[in-house]
């Protein structure tokens, strides 16, 4: 009798978390589809939301806060369950946040984090730790050029995004006391293929066309493919000529790796919303507040891994 009385406790209990979930419906204020690994973030987040039978509505904020802020308030208004908001910048925050507080709807940062005073008015962030793939990619080359003179040339990410401030300074991190190796020029690509290729085309006629380069570090892998065509195209040969490292693991930068174009990469998963979600569902169930920052894995490839690498990407919303 027992065991039929935990087994319906037990089918209960499932059917009364899915049937949770099957109910709410979740905001998502996307930053836009500026590179590839984005996309995935997207995609991703649509195919965690249909295994639990969220209702997911995606806001495509077009690399804009204010898009952003909108689209918050837009979901406000809906009444949504909660909102998941992976924010371009790290400032300007606060009034839109006590806004959903207010409503009372839990807020989940994803893959971004934001500064504000009262971390109350968000759940948590769904994050890697963007300060180590920096440092990653900066203890490879530290490791890789040995005592040889290097100067660095940087493309960072978005103006005030935290991931960008973060992997800036991991790098910075990672080479600080090595006199060889230096970063000659720094400036924003906006984490797309076609400013890093732009900007990269800049550092090379102002360093002797590209002669004095010996790395190019960029925040994404969209920079550095943009980067690399840039380096073919001053006649120079990417990965050898001028060596690359980058930070996200979008199929694309594993192909460039293969063909002898690409040097190093840390991985980023596009998976932010499923953590999120888990969190969630475990928040609206019996209350329990998730840890501050939960963070996801961060992995340095080199050429030699690509093609395992490559390989999974095909399911992964690439």
């Amino acid at each position: 009798m027992w065991k039929r009385l935990l087994l319906a406790s037990l089918i209960g209990a499932a059917v009364s978390g899915s049937a949770l979930a099957a109910d709410m419906t979740v905001g998502f204020s996307q930053v836009g589809s500026e590179s590839g690994w984005r996309a995935a973030e997207t995609t991703v987040a649509k195919e965690e939301a249909k295994k639990r039978g969220i209702n997911l509505k995606i806001a495509d904020g077009q690399q804009k806060q204010e898009n952003q802020i909108k689209a918050v308030r837009s979901f406000i208004a809906q009444g949504v369950d909660a909102i998941f908001i992976a924010p371009v910048v790290q400032t300007g925050w606060e009034p839109v946040l006590e806004e959903a507080k207010d409503a009372k709807i839990p807020v989940f940062l994803l893959d971004r984090a934001i500064t504000v005073k009262d971390k109350s008015l968000y759940e948590a962030v769904v994050t890697a730790d963007n300060v180590l793939e920096g440092k990653l990619i900066g203890d490879w080359l530290v490791k890789e050029v040995g005592d040889k003179q290097c100067n660095v040339v940087e493309l960072q990410g978005t103006v005030g995004a935290s991931v960008a401030i973060d992997r800036k300074k991991g790098f910075a991190d990672a080479i600080a006391g090595h006199q060889n190796i230096k970063v000659i020029r720094s400036q924003s690509g906006d984490f797309t293929r076609s400013k890093g290729k732009e900007v990269m085309e800049s550092f090379i006629k102002a360093e002797n066309n590209g002669k004095n380069i010996c790395m190019v570090y960029a925040h994404n892998d969209d920079m550095a493919i943009g980067a690399i065509q840039a380096i073919k195209e001053a006649g120079l040969k990417p990965g050898k000529d001028i060596l690359t490292g980058s930070i996200d693991g979008v199929p694309d930068i594993y192909k460039a790796m293969i063909n002898g174009e690409a040097n190093a990469n840390v991985e980023l998963t596009p998976n932010m919303a499923g953590p999120a979600f888990d969190a969630l569902e475990k928040l609206k169930k019996d209350g329990t507040h998730p840890e501050k920052i939960i963070q996801t894995k961060s992995s340095l490839w080199l050429p030699a891994d690509a093609q395992a690498q490559l390989d999974t990407k095909k399911d992964m919303g690439y």
